[in-house]
């Protein structure tokens, strides 16, 4: 890693919620979070690119950088031209999708590598948790960009989360406005299994996108808490054996 890693944890929880508390935001101000994913994005690069394992470096440990790096140049393309809205963005939710999930799955098998729990890796357990979310509202972006009508939302008159709008920029043309704040609100609710019932999955494909975001959630959970749990006992036994060491060497 470039930088710590028990700093890295700390910044990624960080960057994640201060990134989902800028889509609570008025619209007007929702495009810093544009400036969001662009410093997750050069984080995750910078934290996880590095080859996690010894040895031989695989082809995921290839893949992951210039994955990363394909989304953050596409990230700044698209935050400084006007062609931002919905279907001309489909490329880049999909980058980031599979960019967020993959670096999920790479910090799993950092927090892995941990010898001790502490405090910061306890905050990179919950900022996986949280990127797991993010992927999930990309996922569901692309797919309600593909296919309008996947999801409903009952707060809508239409029940609708992708709405074609005026371009003010170009008398006469529309474009796509995708209710980007909602789906990422409906993730967190397949994710946690709570589900409110104001957003409905529709067609099958996103019926299916929900269970499986509903499955992932409590499996992550289970996963890291065993991983936690087994360092947390293997340190504790560590501790006892030099103890036990310790006093037998006092009595001799």
């Amino acid at each position: 890693m470039l930088i710590p890693r028990h700093r890295f944890y700390s910044a990624l929880l960080l960057l994640c919620g201060s990134l989902l508390a800028v889509l609570s935001f008025p619209s007007n101000l929702r495009g810093l979070s544009s400036i969001g994913y662009a410093l997750l994005a050069l984080l995750l690069l910078v934290g996880l690119a590095a080859p996690l394992s010894r040895g031989r470096i695989g082809l995921r440990d290839r893949c992951f950088p210039l994955l990363g790096l394909a989304v953050l140049v596409s990230q700044l393309a698209w935050s400084f031209t006007t062609a931002a809205h919905g279907g001309e963005a489909i490329h880049l939710l999909l980058l980031w999708a599979l960019f967020t999930a993959l670096s999920t799955a790479r910090l799993v098998r950092a927090m892995a590598q941990e010898r001790q729990i502490t405090q910061a890796v306890l905050m990179g357990a919950a900022a996986g948790y949280l990127m797991l979310g993010i992927a999930a509202g990309l996922m569901f972006s692309v797919l309600e960009t593909i296919h309008p009508g996947s999801f409903s939302n009952i707060h809508d008159q239409h029940g609708r989360l992708l709405v074609s709008i005026p371009d003010l920029t170009v008398p006469g043309r529309m474009v796509w406005e995708l209710d980007f704040v909602s789906l990422n609100y409906f993730a967190f609710q397949c994710l946690t299994t709570v589900g409110f019932g104001d957003i409905t999955p529709i067609t099958r494909p996103a019926q299916m996108l929900s269970v499986a975001t509903a499955v992932v959630g409590p499996l992550y959970l289970a996963v890291v808490m065993g991983l936690l749990i087994a360092r947390l006992t293997s340190s504790q036994t560590s501790a006892e054996v030099e103890e036990t060491l310790e006093e037998m060497d006092d009595r001799r």
